[in-house]
């Protein structure tokens, strides 16, 4: 009889819902169908992030060669158009975190890809031809951020759908299989900015027509627009979880008890009425008006709070020295001997793109898959230490020994350098949020945690050319080593999150309280 009733509740689940594995000693990073499926949707979104995010290096370039042809790009609007996606990501985590929690990862879903859509079919419209070329950067400057926001609103909202309906046992996996999508969609930008190149070598190169450099940026672009379209139905129908329609009923009883409470001690009359509105009253209205004075409520708490500054501060420190090396990838290609600037415009573009694809694969995208094979086992909070700890050790090593290293010793510290970023808190930073804070106000604490994240990202688009000018390269990086050691200090406001059920400690903590 367990049988059937088991699996009649495991049919009545819709495809996607969240439910425990009965193989527990098959490894995490076993995926069923069920698991692989939710990765295409939600990991899909992540590709597309890291690809718009990373392409505007060598888009940069090329808009240098079409707008600017005897000169040199203005080098605030340069800073402002790498910054601007970031600056929208802002924007787009605190926004997209809150909505989720406060009407449902269903209703929000498939909202921000929408608009990374049309943000992208705006930036590919860029009317070069009609604009001047400081125009035509502020155009694209303006809908860069659009796409951030878009692109914002992804963390959380991925972070959150998958973690939902992730099982406690591979939650951590199932997050760092969705991050290593980033460590793809760099790849694949530096790889298909190669091929397009390539297809444009005769006209560029031998009819030396640079200006043909405008079809090579905006199909790079566009191309991002193929999987966006594809995993768009996906989302938009993607039903609603469980795990998140728990959390809100039990929200709204937890409420509903406080009214009958209230109207008690102001009336003293007990009605029939108030008895049964837990079922009658509906749902979402109710969760809407006071989720954000729950959200203050919760955090008010020193205990939720200091978990929250654990999560920020930590991401905030590894994007400061994360973006400001692969924001700024100019300084690593040029010690690799990949930033010639003899040669063609088409030679030159040709090789940045071509050290672009090496600087992605040195440790880049195998950090993150030993992270993925390895968070269930280790723990999150001893990886994202160590990671920061490596990060210094690396970072302080090419900052003391910038100028005197050979090639060779260069690729071999920024491979290791890259390979502990991405095995380390590149991709804890990112699960940590996800998996710390109860469903009630997970998306909303993983996008204050993004946003964060991102403020140091820009700090490092804007001030790392002119800090470097003022002070040189090897002193920014004293300055990476000393955010990576403060990030290690600050991982120790965090706990361990691994088979940690966050929604059965709120719940404990409420049954304390009354």
């Amino acid at each position: 009889m367990s049988g059937q009733a088991g699996g009649k509740e495991t049919r009545q689940r819709t495809a996607l819902e969240e439910y425990e594995q009965s193989g527990e000693g098959r490894p995490p990073f076993i995926l069923t169908y069920t698991e692989v499926k939710l990765l295409g949707i939600a990991g899909v979104g992540f590709f597309l992030d890291a690809y718009d995010l990373f392409i505007i290096n060598p888009v940069s370039t090329m808009l240098q060669y079409r707008l600017y042809p005897n000169g040199t790009m203005p080098a605030n609007l340069q800073g402002l158009l790498k910054a601007s996606a970031n600056i929208g990501s802002v924007i787009g985590q605190f926004l997209f975190g809150y909505c989720a929690d406060a009407f449902g990862r269903k209703a929000i879903y498939g909202k921000e890809l929408m608009l990374i859509i049309l943000a992208t079919i705006l930036c590919i419209c860029t009317p070069t031809n009609a604009l001047s070329p400081n125009g035509c950067l502020i155009y694209l400057t303006i809908f860069r951020i659009l796409l951030g926001v878009g692109v914002g609103g992804d963390y959380p909202m991925s972070a959150s759908v998958t973690s939902d309906r992730a099982t406690i046992r591979k939650r951590g996996t199932m997050l760092a299989y969705i991050f290593a999508n980033q460590g793809w969609g760099s790849f694949v930008g530096a790889l298909m900015t190669v091929i397009v190149l390539a297809c444009y070598k005769h006209v560029m190169n031998d009819e030396g027509k640079t200006s043909k450099v405008d079809g090579v940026w905006r199909i790079v672009v566009g191309l991002s627009l193929i999987p966006a379209f594809g995993t768009l139905y996906q989302r938009l129908t993607l039903p609603e979880s469980t795990r998140y329609k728990r959390s809100q009923e039990a929200e709204l009883i937890e409420q509903d008890g406080l009214e009958k409470e209230k109207m008690r001690v102001e009336s003293g009359i007990h009605t029939t009425q108030s008895e049964s509105s837990v079922d009658e009253k509906p749902s979402v209205p109710v969760s809407k008006k006071a989720h954000f004075l729950e959200v203050i409520k919760y955090f008010s708490e020193w205990r939720h709070l200091k978990i929250l500054i654990g999560t920020c501060s930590c991401w905030f420190l590894l994007d400061v020295a994360f973006y400001g090396i692969n924001l700024n990838t100019n300084v690593v290609l040029t010690k690799i001997g990949y930033a010639s600037k003899t040669g063609t415009p088409w030679e030159i573009l040709f090789k940045v793109a071509t050290g672009n694809i090496i600087i992605t694969a040195l440790g880049f995208v195998p950090g993150y898959y030993v992270t993925v094979l390895t968070i269930e086992k280790l723990g999150r909070k001893s990886i994202q230490v160590m990671g920061f700890l490596m990060e210094a050790l690396f970072l302080g090593i090419l900052a003391g020994k910038f100028d005197t290293l050979s090639p060779a010793a260069f690729v071999v510290n920024f491979t290791l350098l890259q390979f502990f970023f991405n095995f380390g808190a590149n991709a804890t930073t990112y699960c940590y949020p996800a998996e710390v804070f109860p469903t009630r106000y997970r998306a909303f604490a993983h996008g204050i945690s993004a946003a964060c994240g991102k403020t140091g990202a820009i700090i490092s688009a804007l001030v790392f050319n002119s800090l470097t000018d003022k002070i040189g390269i090897p002193a920014v990086l004293w300055i990476f080593v000393g955010c990576s050691i403060l990030g290690a200090a600050f991982t120790f406001l965090l706990p361990e999150v691994a088979g940690r059920d966050p929604d059965a400690i709120l719940a404990q903590e409420q049954g304390e309280q009354q």
